[in-house]
């Protein structure tokens, strides 16, 4: 039997809940006495943090659903109207919740008074970010759990202008701001007044957005292109950037190219999942295509694959493909001066780059909350396939315009007979080669990536693949501060090991500098040594 003291929460949650649905759900589960269901529902309130809400879609306060979604705007709204602001824009994707969820913040942030715009139907995040600059907003908010799994949602929250000494420029918040918000959203009573006075964003707006991402593109040579949208809602937006550019019209993968919220085809719609780019890939080998792009559900990162020089289709790293990009924009723009970044888990590669074309180079912790805050960026990107290559008009990842920008590579490329790969092996030649590779271990009880973590700093090995290790650093001790572990091993190699932001996973970030044969053999064993270090915590 329930308890009662835990039946009187759920009952109060069910008297306060906005939606019929969720708390007629609560209710039949409290009638059978289902205690498993209510206290996954009731497993602590749903973090607000710097990336905002991510969760299950579910009834009670540790889902993804319109009560806490509601508080959360409500939150947000107290925290704009304290620091004077009042002009917000939402947005959302397609997945399972999201026009609710967009409905509801509008109508929070609608009665207390703020100035609220609605992007008229489901659209990239990069338009997001664009369309807070673009319409001098003081807030974005992005309804999205980007390439989650279909059960989840999630709510990005953005800033215009200059907040507290930091140039936001539309990018995502950043601490202390997200504590500041989130101590607004556990103090705010309810219910909240309600409003239904917005307006819907102009479609001036999003050929804003086009136009910003075709503006100086060119196609040096037709080719055929294979584009994947993941389920998700990159499509329409794609083709309108491709066709401003003048480019050739990418062929869709039938299957994955309308928002379907259930990811059919994909057990995870994150182009980085083995397997996800499959249908892709299988399309361009029977259409004799030169180049495969997809991306994440909203858009806002961006993969590639090609052929190698042995004539098979891989999907470039993350790392490989932020090489690329960061090398062209060094090598066609006016970038003196100007600055390159990357996070702490991303090759090294892009600072010698920086170093050879006369730029700057910084880097941050992961995520593009922070990268985005670098001034006068040039060129940004992180492992985890999200590339800024627009940094003007989209200071945020954004897998539309980098798409455009991979595609002109590649056009330029078939013209002079060459590849991407060829075009790897060139800058490999110019700074050395420099292999990485991820390795993920997926949890079900997020608490034992923490002390997997314990383990290791409790244990540092002392040496790795037969190397000895040279140095060990705990990120969490360092400024700025992040969880997670940074190894060397002499001065080629580099292992870094962090809590995944937005998923529950342990990643191992390994970095080798050398000759390919060795670089690529050490990779591997390192990969080897690690599943085994971590196997042995289990």
């Amino acid at each position: 039997m329930i308890d009662e003291q835990f039946r009187l929460e759920v009952l109060d949650w069910i008297a306060k809940d906005p939606d019929s649905d969720t708390a007629s759900l609560l209710a039949k589960w409290l009638s059978e006495n289902n205690e498993v269901e209510l206290r996954k529902s009731f497993n602590g309130f749903l973090e607000f943090g710097t990336a905002g809400l991510r969760g299950p879609v579910r009834p009670g306060p540790s889902g993804m659903n319109r009560a806490v979604v509601g508080r959360t705007a409500a939150g947000i709204s107290a925290f704009l109207i304290s620091r004077g602001l009042s002009k917000v824009v939402i947005g959302r994707d397609a997945r399972h919740g999201s026009a609710e969820f967009m409905q509801e913040s509008a109508e929070i942030l609608s009665g207390a008074g703020l100035d609220v715009y609605l992007l008229p139907r489901e659209l990239p995040t990069p338009v997001l970010a664009f369309a807070v600059n673009e319409m001098k907003m003081d807030c974005g908010i992005m309804v999205t759990a980007s390439h989650n799994p279909a059960t989840d949602n999630g709510y990005k929250v953005y800033l215009g202008g200059n907040l507290d000494g930091v140039e936001y420029r539309g990018s995502q918040i950043i601490a202390p701001i997200d504590k500041e918000i989130s101590k607004l959203i556990s103090g705010i009573a309810l219910p909240s007044p309600r409003g239904s006075n917005w307006k819907i964003v102009g479609e001036e707006v999003i050929h804003g957005y086009v136009s910003s991402c075709a503006s100086g593109a060119k196609e040096a040579s037709a080719q055929k292109i294979i584009y994947t949208a993941m389920h998700g809602v990159g499509t329409q937006t794609l083709l309108s950037v491709f066709q401003a550019a003048n480019f050739s019209k990418p062929m869709l993968v039938e299957q994955q190219c309308e928002p379907d919220p259930d990811f059919p085809t994909v057990a995870f719609p994150n182009p980085e999942e083995p397997g996800a780019m499959d249908l892709a890939i299988k399309l361009a080998i029977s259409q004799n295509g030169d180049l495969v792009i997809a991306s994440d559900p909203d858009a806002d990162r961006c993969a590639v694959a090609a052929q190698d020089s042995a004539g098979n289709w891989r999907t470039l790293r993350g790392d490989e493909l932020g090489i690329i990009l960061g090398h062209y924009i060094s090598k066609t723009e006016s970038v003196a001066g100007r600055t390159f970044a990357t996070t702490i888990v991303s090759s090294s590669a892009l600072a010698k780059i920086a170093k050879n074309c006369g730029a700057d180079f910084q880097e941050t912790l992961t995520g593009f909350k922070n990268l985005s805050k670098i001034n006068n960026l040039a060129f940004g990107y992180e492992e985890a396939i999200g590339y800024c290559v627009n940094p003007s008009k989209v200071n945020d990842k954004d897998g539309i315009s980098a798409a455009l920008k991979i595609a002109q590579i590649n056009s330029e490329l078939i013209r002079r007979g060459s590849t991407l790969f060829a075009y790897l092996d060139e800058i490999w030649s110019e700074i050395g080669y420099h292999r990485t590779e991820q390795l993920s271990i997926r949890y079900e009880d997020v608490s034992e990536i923490s002390r997997t973590i314990s383990e290791v700093v409790a244990n540092p090995p002392k040496q790795i693949a037969g190397l000895d290790v040279t140095s060990f650093e705990d990120l969490s001790r360092i400024s700025p501060s992040t969880v997670g572990l940074r190894i060397r091993c002499g001065g080629n190699a580099r292992i870094i090991i962090r809590p995944s932001g937005t998923e529950p996973k342990l990643k191992t970030y390994i970095e080798v500098i050398g000759e390919v044969s060795s670089a690529d053999e050490l990779v591997e064993q390192i990969k080897e040594d690690f599943k085994k270090l971590f196997a042995s915590y289990s």
